[in-house]
């Protein structure tokens, strides 16, 4: 009987793609322009049309009335590199053995032969680019070799186009590379690991003298100015490319620390820095929508605004959460946590005449799913080792599916030991806390688990004082549908579902894949 009803509702989506696909044909006319905007570190919480009033996103905010919002969208992982792997992949990082953010010295953590939405989409003759954090390393080798090209790299995995961050704004080196080059790169002046950078630096910056030398490429790089420079070179490019079909992974720094926003929004929220880097970031968005609209392709351009994880509680977060602002929400944890906050991050997609303006879903996805959703988009059937962990939700961005269309889903946190499952309404993890930071002491910039809950009042069966009870459960298991919060572990109470779980998770991540 269950078997009949799973089959029926896949049939469904079988002849709502099919009349989809018909219905388009396809042309290069008519191919849809796709963009996605990945922001850095934004949580759920973080958007006033979900709940903040400390910070103001008119533009955010808009882009949900004109389209979609999914309420139970998810990252792949807590954690900024494996998140990115998955969304560009359709593939969960932990098979990769991704847990944890890379840094300068690490090669290029996607195969070349590997593919990846660029590759994907350059199926369908798309022109395609990365403008924004990479993060997912450069080369074979270790250490990178920082004055040779940098490839392998995001042109080596099907996109035509590359300018951005390579790492990220808070870790070295803190310059811009562009296609395989670093920016303003002399022979003369070779980068020098082991030596101090000479570039402006900001509080909560790391690493600032593992790499130095390179003085005119470090020069180019403005803090203040790194948000409003991509900003420009991707609306530069959408206005190069707007002849052809063209596919735009664009990912902010916004708003990962440190919280640089240029001057104009300084002090413009009531959530300090943290709430200023929002409110340039809302303006960022507000830049991409306006070029739509100004190059006459709006209506059939198809806009994907989501995040790599949840909001952190690093200083800025603690200032802007004594403030009053609750990055996750209501949902417990922070990044690189297995709990919600850690991973549930906004979702909004809009595109006219397809998907319902206003709308909202409270289907479970994650960003591994967007690689299935684009090859259904163009036409493609992905072969099984092309994104193999990605479920197809275009079903759910053009219509209201009553059945759940993914299942399950793995869900990483920084540590290996939380690595976990969702499925339906149940949320288990293989571990005690949320397997994110602990430092112990409000001001450290790593602050978190059970010891940052008598400051951030959170609520946890499991946690007293901010510590793990000794009686607490060797492991948790959340009902998210009558405790979407996590505030009671029920572990103890279902062992038969606790077994199901473990039993799947590991069939799951064993699988080759």
């Amino acid at each position: 009987m269950e078997h009949s009803k799973s089959a029926n509702s896949k049939l469904r989506w079988i002849i709502v793609l099919m009349l989809f696909t018909f219905s388009f044909g396809y042309s290069q006319t008519e191919k849809p322009n796709i963009i996605i905007i990945n922001v850095d570190d934004l949580g759920y919480g973080d958007i006033g049309v979900q709940g903040a009033t400390k910070v103001k996103t008119p533009n955010i905010n808009k882009l949900a009335v004109q389209g979609k919002r999914f309420t139970d969208f998810h990252s792949a992982s807590a954690v900024c590199s494996p998140s990115r792997y998955a969304l560009i992949t359709g593939r969960y990082p932990a098979r990769s053995n991704l847990y944890y953010p890379i840094f300068l010295k690490t090669p290029i953590q996607i195969e070349t032969d590997r593919m990846t939405l660029g590759s994907l989409m350059k199926k369908a003759d798309y022109q395609t680019a990365i403008i924004g954090k990479w993060h997912l390393g450069f080369g074979n080798e270790s250490p990178v070799d920082w004055n040779k090209p940098l490839k392998p790299g995001p042109l080596e995995l099907g996109f035509d186009y590359y300018f951005g961050v390579p790492i990220l704004n808070s870790h070295p080196p803190f310059v811009y590379v562009e296609n395989h080059d670093v920016v303003g790169l002399v022979p003369e002046d070779p980068f020098v690991y082991g030596k101090k950078a000479e570039t402006r630096f900001f509080d909560e910056k790391m690493g600032i003298d593992e790499i130095g030398g390179a003085k005119a490429a470090h020069q180019n790089y403005n803090d203040r100015m790194v948000g409003t420079t991509l900003k420009e070179k991707a609306v530069e490019w959408i206005k190069a490319h707007k002849e052809k079909p063209f596919f735009l992974y664009f990912a902010t720094t916004n708003i990962h620390h440190p919280f640089t926003p240029a001057p104009r929004f300084i002090g413009t929220s009531e959530a300090g820095p943290y709430g200023d880097f929002i409110h340039e970031l809302d303006w960022m968005l507000s830049e991409i929508m306006n070029t739509l609209d100004e190059e006459g392709i709006s209506d059939n351009t198809l806009v994907i605004f989501t995040s790599d994880n949840g909001g952190m509680l690093n200083r800025g977060g603690q200032f802007a959460r004594e403030a009053g602002h609750h990055a996750n929400g209501a949902y417990l944890g922070f990044k690189f946590d297995a709990w919600e906050g850690g991973h549930r991050v906004p979702f909004i997609a809009r595109w006219p005449g397809k998907i319902v303006p206003g709308s909202t879903s409270d289907q479970m996805f994650s960003n591994v799913d967007l690689f299935a959703t684009l090859a259904a988009v163009i036409g493609y059937q992905p072969k099984k080792d092309e994104g193999p962990d990605s479920v197809n939700m275009l079903p759910a961005l053009i219509g209201d599916p009553k059945e759940p269309i993914r299942e399950n889903m793995v869900i990483a946190a920084g540590s290996r030991n939380h690595l976990s499952l969702r499925k339906g309404k149940w949320m288990f993890i293989p571990a005690q806390g949320g397997g994110g930071f602990g430092a112990k002491h409000l001001g450290d910039h790593d602050f978190g688990g059970a010891a940052a809950f008598p400051f951030t009042e959170e609520i946890n069966s499991d946690i007293e004082d901010g510590q793990i009870k000794e009686t607490a459960a060797m492991a948790q298991l959340y009902n998210l549908e009558t405790d979407p919060y996590e505030s009671t572990n029920v572990y103890n109470q279902n062992p038969k579902v606790v077994a199901e779980m473990e039993a799947l998770l590991k069939e799951i991540i064993t699988k080759k894949q």
